[in-house]
């Protein structure tokens, strides 16, 4: 069964920092998309950043400088680095894999709250 856990969520405080983690597992990394959403109580989800199997880098404008996307194709792992964090952050993030024009596999998600 294919499977993406996310995990690295937590509380921290305005201007602090998270890695989240995304470990694929039944499938390989290499060869597909991979997005980072995050939904915020009552508001849509969003997408916040993405990694393409040719690397190619995407970020949305609200978190561009500020996070960063990667990923370690010997874990089999992708990476959300969210540096300055904003209390406007807080969501609960998902990542999920791209096939064609959908993502059809999801984490269950990590919460992340941001707040003093």
């Amino acid at each position: 069964q294919v499977q993406l856990v996310e995990s690295g969520g937590g509380l921290v405080n305005p201007g602090g920092s998270l890695r989240l983690s995304c470990a694929a597992s039944r499938f390989t990394l290499d060869y597909y998309n991979i997005g980072w959403f995050r939904q915020a109580p009552g508001k849509e989800r969003e997408g916040v950043s993405y990694i393409s199997f040719t690397d190619d880098l995407y970020s949305a404008a609200s978190v561009k400088g500020r996070f960063t996307i990667s990923s370690d194709s010997a874990k089999n792992t992708v990476y959300l680095q969210m540096n300055s964090l904003k209390p406007e952050d807080t969501a609960v993030y998902y990542c999920a894999r791209r096939f064609g024009t959908t993502y059809d596999y999801w984490g269950q998600g990590t919460q992340v709250t941001v707040s003093s």
